[in-house]
């Protein structure tokens, strides 16, 4: 080797270790990125899952005082009222739903509004908004139908 290429060699002994430092610090911040988007996806996805629940036992609560239409002011019930202890149908559908809704939400209640032709189904439970264990929100899922 002569000279000149001794000094070439001697001038570009660091670049490689910067430019593996430089891609080391972009794929650090690439993974720090793919892993929030994965975490808020998740969130997002269990979010859903719960609308879809409560959408289900709105279902299932019309579709119970469908089945006994004649008494359907019979299934009025407010929020936070305990499940009705009973023999009556009406009553053993709303013990049930209730149970569900305690199952399947957390946090969660509904309460029903019908006259004779109309039922309103409120479903309530709390989801979490972020990572952070204390920010909570009420979320209030509200079903009309005709019956």
């Amino acid at each position: 080797m002569n000279q000149q290429n001794l000094k070439l060699i001697r001038k570009n002994q660091g670049a490689s270790l910067i430019e593996v430092l430089i891609a080391a610090l972009i794929l650090g911040t690439a993974l720090l990125t793919l892993t929030s988007l994965q975490t808020r996806s998740l969130q997002f996805n269990q979010s859903a899952y719960l609308r879809s629940q409560a959408n289900i036992l709105a279902y299932d609560i019309l579709d119970r005082i469908r089945i006994n239409r004649d008494k359907a002011t019979e299934y009025d019930l407010a929020l936070a009222n305990a499940a009705p202890t009973g023999t009556k149908l009406s009553e053993k559908d709303l013990k049930s739903w209730l149970d569900a809704i305690a199952v399947l939400l957390p946090d969660g209640d509904g309460s029903i509004d019908c006259d004779a032709k109309k039922c309103t189904v409120n479903i309530q439970w709390t989801e979490q908004l972020s990572s952070v264990i204390d920010e909570n929100e009420t979320l209030i899922f509200t079903y009309s139908s005709q019956i």
